[in-house]
């Protein structure tokens, strides 16, 4: 993947403030406690310097795309204390040995092939599934029928730990059109009991917010659009 120029320790700082003060709002208005809703920045495409920076802000979560992207980075910032890395694109079952040793969550489990070749590498990792509520034939995800053995599948392995729900709607300019996407997440983590909702993104995460998310995935709004240098 081609270099993206890294945006500055100003542009981060002004971005995540920015970004702290919406979800704060929006837990307002919903009646929430702010800490309830967590922040996970997705640095994917950027270098591992603006993973620094954002630790450097108080960031602990972050948010990567691909396996072989986390492979290059993690040395370089392995000696962040506390730090931790959560895979949120596409997991293909022949990288899942790879996934289980650089991150701490995988939040796109969309098959049980996959959770079980994940098990298989005996290391404790939190899992998300990805579930897929759109037509949109871009999107990967597992379809609601699926969830009961995808469910079963990760709450029967003994390293992972099912820890929530996850989905991506289809992009719109009106961040309303997502609202029904997520409020049918909420309910289906409800049906199955699971805790954790990761839903909405730097252009929507207030109406993700109001409909229960505990996750917000924040990339653009802190970091900027990716530019080539």
């Amino acid at each position: 993947m081609p270099p993206v120029t890294p945006p500055s320790a100003d542009v981060i700082s002004a971005g995540l403030a920015l970004v702290r003060e919406r979800m704060e709002n929006a837990c307002a208005r919903a009646h929430r406690d702010p800490a309830a809703v967590k922040l996970l920045a997705v640095t994917k495409v950027f270098g591992p310097e603006v993973i620094r920076a954002g630790y450097e802000l108080g960031l602990r979560e972050f948010g990567e795309n691909y396996v072989q992207e986390m492979e290059r980075k993690a040395p370089i910032v392995a000696d962040l204390a506390g730090a931790r890395f959560h895979l949120i694109g596409h997991l293909q079952s022949n990288k899942t040995k790879k996934a289980a040793e650089l991150f701490s969550s995988v939040d796109s489990i969309d098959a049980v092939k996959l959770a079980q070749r994940l098990e298989a590498e005996a290391k404790p990792l939190d899992a998300m599934i990805e579930v897929k509520l759109s037509k949109e034939e871009t999107k990967t995800g597992a379809g609601e029928d699926d969830l009961p053995v995808i469910i079963d599948a990760i709450r029967s392995a003994r390293h992972l730990k099912l820890v929530g729900l996850m989905t991506v709607p289809p992009w719109s300019e009106d961040a309303e059109t997502a609202r029904p996407y997520f409020a049918r997440l909420r309910e289906l983590a409800a049906r199955y009991r699971i805790p954790e909702l990761s839903m909405g993104m730097s252009n929507d995460l207030e109406v993700a917010i109001e409909e229960g998310a505990t996750w917000v995935r924040v990339g653009t709004a802190i970091f900027g659009r990716r530019r080539k240098p």
